[in-house]
Parts: C-alpha cells; sequence; structure tokens
C-alpha cells in the first residue's frame, strides 16, 4: 500500500476517535474542541493524499474507492453527530428554527452527495471520469470550515465568544448548503452526456 493510500486510511481511522471525543462529556465541554481539531485534522489529510498521489504518480484504484468513501463518512458523520446535539443550532436569533433547518440542510447536503456518487458509477461504468470542478471544492471550503466552527463555538458555548463562533459557522453552514445545491446541479448539468450515453445505449 503506498503513502497517499496509508493517508487516506488514516483519515478513516480518524472518524471513530473524532465520535469518541464529541460524545466525551467529561471534558465539560473540552471534549467539542478537541474533536474540532481532530476533525479539521482528518480533513486536511483529503488535500495531502491527493497532492502526493498526483505529484508522484501514485494514484490507485484503491486510493479512487478509498479516498472519496473517506470524504463522505468523515463529513456525514461530523453532520450527524451535530444534529444529536441540536440545541447550538438554537443560540441567540436562531432559536425556534434553527434545529428545523439545520436538519434540512443537512437531508439536501447527504442527498447530493449520494447523486453525485451515483452519477460518478455511471460514469465510471462508461470509462468516463469526471473531476470536481471549483464550485464543489468551494462547497468543501465551507463545509469544513462551518463543522470546525460549529465545534469550537460549543466547547465556549457559556460565553459570548462561544455563541459568536457558533454563529459564525452557522452562517457558513447556510452558505455550504446553497453552494450544495448550486454545485450539484452544475455538476449533473455540465456532465449530462454521462445520462444521455446511458440512455442511448
Amino acid at each position: 500500500m503506498n503513502l497517499p493510500n496509508k493517508i487516506t486510511l488514516t483519515r478513516i481511522f480518524m472518524i471513530p476517535v473524532f465520535v469518541l471525543f464529541f460524545y466525551l462529556d467529561v471534558m465539560n465541554g473540552w471534549n467539542y474542541l478537541v474533536a474540532a481539531v481532530v476533525f479539521v485534522l482528518a480533513a486536511s489529510t483529503d488535500a495531502l493524499d491527493g497532492h502526493i498521489a498526483r505529484s508522484r504518480g501514485l494514484v490507485t484504484n484503491l486510493g479512487k474507492f478509498l479516498d472519496p468513501i473517506a470524504d463522505k463518512v468523515l463529513v456525514s458523520t461530523a453532520l450527524i453527530l451535530l444534529l444529536t446535539r441540536g440545541g447550538v443550532f438554537e443560540i441567540s436569533f436562531f432559536s425556534g428554527w434553527g434545529l428545523i433547518v439545520a436538519g434540512i440542510c443537512v437531508a439536501v447536503i447527504l442527498a447530493r452527495e449520494l447523486i453525485v456518487s451515483g452519477f460518478r458509477m455511471i460514469a465510471a461504468g462508461r470509462g468516463i471520469v469526471l473531476a470536481a470542478d471549483k464550485l464543489g471544492k468551494l462547497k468543501t471550503v465551507f463545509q469544513d470550515a462551518s463543522i470546525a466552527l460549529i465545534l469550537a463555538g460549543m466547547a465556549f458555548i457559556g460565553y459570548e465568544a462561544g455563541v459568536v463562533i457558533a454563529a459564525v459557522g452557522i452562517f457558513c453552514f447556510y452558505i455550504c448548503t446553497v453552494l450544495t445545491v448550486v454545485s450539484g446541479v452544475n455538476y449533473v448539468v455540465r456532465n449530462k452526456q454521462v445520462l444521455s450515453e446511458e440512455a442511448q445505449a
């Protein structure tokens, strides 16, 4: 197994660690800060393993399989876990509707990932490689930033600074959701030949 694949596996192995600290309430809130650090470290390995694989010519089928799975499982886990502690979405002026909107946003994000994954599977079966676009990468940046900020805010939610940090994270989360829809639609439209070719076949 080459280095990029080992890095990808490290990201997968960090997911249980992230879950553990998220629910380790005996740390009196500091567990959320540690979970945020673990999440950022895990998310940062995404760019690292891809860069190493491309620059050193170490792209493998195993890497193509593991990398997107690691990314989606990490983000999906983080989003679902945040909903289990949904009180953070009800802070300040979000109160009353924050958790409902957050649940809808998570559903939209997960639905988009499933649709794009299915789209890529069809393309792969026809020997077509679909590269990620700039909108998708921008979505990922806001997505990772929102999760990290919300987690950090939860660690200090009893203080004004914590509420502000969490609020910024929630706003980033909403922006991420909008980018999720826009990038998803753009992705399908830009690569619609995948479906049309399938229909013709």
